[in-house]
């Protein structure tokens, strides 16, 4: 098959060389498949990468990582460091400095104002905000002038590349969302549908699961791009109908995330019109546990909160077992193949960071029995093991695509193995990825006893990635259910290392402490039990040129230069 694969985010063309640009919007109309519709424009309101692609393509952060995870300037004019002065001798300041050429789509200048606002949005304690863990130990966000913002930590902070840098954290006009503050953030329909933005395009309609519509930004700062005059997302389907209609059919010009099985794809790129590329960043595949209990007979605004914890899943045992009973290699084989890898970690890349964590790599069926035995969990009549009355007894969720439901199946018999019954239950990607507070079937509300889904992390620093699992960012009514911490994970110590991680100028101690906090989450406690290392994998047509997968920021970082070129 063609499928190629860039190990550890050094990304090669995914088409042709760019063509130069004549002149903006001669190229007409591209055509984007995301299967996973996006739900909003607004990536501070939403967990999924669905929507941080979406968003992407109007709202820019200060400065982004490119296809080999270094960072580059893109509403800024520099990339602070010590030496230029940007990064305080004492490390616990950053400062940035905007470009004098960048107007938002509306055509006003962007000012650090809005630099200073888009922090007070996501800081805010009544907004439940998607990202704020990139905001860990900031205390102050300051305008220092008109272009110039200044970021001040809790302590020395080696890395002050967090906030504002990559996809995930970009900056929104605060005359557009000053209104949507604190809890009424998610109430602001337009703004987080149309978001006002300094990008390449900009929004002329959103329909929430369905399509976006977007034109070249007039005020776009390169006179010359973007080479397209529209952008026609469409959501919803799965996989392989997206894979399909850019593959097979030629409908559309890129397919985000083609997670389809190795063969199924080499079916499909012999239609010669198009090549699937996976690119290794930090993308794992794994199953989080709910350690609280997601009953429906509690009150609603308690199930899968703090104040219950999970009947049999608060036994380590019991979570270390589904751990072992899981055959990792198996799973690569038939879902993966060479784009993916066996894996026990949470935080696979950067090098340094990865765990030598090998254990769960074996399947050991009878040690899991063997453990549960000595636990007190007993095998019933009906090959349930039981304890004091409580079965053992799950609801399996994640998202609808046949690579998730081959692997559910097997879980599940693997399961069935060491006397754990397993109920399978799907959801439309959409609505499991999405940001509704009301749907009982996002990811974030976790409704069920354990969960299978992907992410990542921007750039190669994932000291925020790990500081999504503190106390006080686990989803719950009191954050509108938009907290980070899924596996509602709590651990004090956990939590000190977390504060104390990025005062750390130490790099080999840093990477220590990161291995060490990666393995509390997995085979510490197996709140986390990671399956698959993944590489983000998407279709595009040969017809399209300028594209390079990027597993380190939004895959789609320079859509500014893509352009139709002869297939």
């Amino acid at each position: 098959m063609k499928l190629r694969t860039v190990l550890m985010g050094a990304a090669a063309s995914m088409a042709m060389a760019p063509a130069a640009h004549a002149e903006r919007g001669s190229d007409g109309q591209l055509g984007i498949v995301m299967w996973q519709a996006p739900s909003t424009m607004n990536p501070y309101l939403s967990g999924g990468t669905k929507e941080v692609i979406a968003g992407s393509l109007a709202l820019e952060p200060l400065a982004g990582f490119d296809a080999e995870g270094a960072i580059y300037p893109r509403l800024v004019t520099e990339i602070p460091s010590l030496e230029n002065g940007g990064i305080s001798e004492d490390m616990t300041s950053v400062t940035w400095t905007l470009r004098d050429d960048i107007t938002w789509s509306d055509g006003t200048p962007l000012t650090a104002e809005d630099v200073v606002f888009t922090a007070d949005y996501c800081m805010d304690p009544d907004g439940g905000c998607s990202q704020l863990a990139k905001f860990e130990g900031i205390t102050a966000v300051e305008a220092v002038d008109p272009q110039t913002v200044r970021i001040t930590f809790a302590s020395p902070r080696p890395d002050p590349f967090s906030a504002f840098v990559g996809s995930q954290s970009p900056i929104l006009q605060k005359a557009q969302f000053e209104n949507c503050m604190g809890a009424n953030a998610p109430t602001c329909t337009d703004q987080n549908f149309g978001p006002i933005g300094t990008g390449p395009f900009r929004v002329t309609q959103f329909l929430t699961n369905d399509t976006i519509s977007l034109e070249a930004n007039p005020e776009y700062r390169d006179p010359a791009k973007p080479a397209f005059a529209t952008v026609l997302v469409k959501g919803g389907g799965d996989a392989a109908g997206a894979a399909r209609s850019v593959l097979e059919t030629g409908e559309f010009d890129y397919a985000w995330n083609t997670q389809l099985a190795p063969d199924v794809i080499a079916g499909m790129e012999a239609a010669g019109l198009g090549q699937v590329s996976a690119a290794f960043g930090s993308l794992v595949e794994r199953i989080h546990v709910n350690l609280t209990d997601p009953s429906s007979s509690l009150p609603e605004g308690e199930r899968s909160t703090a104040a219950h914890p999970h009947p049999f899943l608060s036994d380590p045992a019991v979570r270390q077992a589904l751990s072992m009973a899981i055959d990792r290699e198996l799973l690569v084989e038939i879902g993966y193949g060479t784009s993916g890898q066996a894996t026990c970690n949470y935080v696979p890349a950067p090098a340094a960071w990865a765990s030598d964590n090998t254990d769960c790599l074996t399947q050991d069926i009878e040690g899991a029995n063997a453990l549960l035995e000595e636990a007190g969990w007993t095998m019933g009549g009906n090959g349930i093991r039981e304890k004091d009355g409580v079965q053992l007894n799950m609801v399996f969720q994640t998202s609808v695509n046949a690579v998730r439901q081959d692997f559910q199946a097997l879980i599940k018999q693997w399961w069935s193995e060491i006397g754990v019954e397993t109920e399978l239950k799907t959801v439309d990607a959409s609505v499991f990825f999405g940001s509704d507070a009301g749907s009982p079937d996002t990811l974030q509300k976790f409704y069920a006893d354990v969960q299978m889904y992907a992410d990542n992390f921007d750039g190669n620093n994932p000291a925020p990635y790990l500081a999504k699992h503190t106390c006080n960012k686990a989803p719950s009514p009191a954050n509108q259910w938009q907290g980070e911490g899924i596996s509602r994970f709590c651990d004090p110590e956990y939590d000190r290392m977390v504060s104390e991680l990025d005062g750390i100028i130490d790099a080999d101690e840093r990477a220590q402490m990161g291995r060490t906090m990666n393995d509390m989450l997995t085979k510490d406690s197996n709140a986390i039990i990671p399956l698959v290392y993944r590489g983000t994998a998407s279709a595009h047509a040969n017809a399209l040129g300028g594209v390079q997968l990027n597993a380190w920021d939004s895959e789609i970082w320079n859509i500014a230069d893509w352009t139709r070129v002869a297939p």
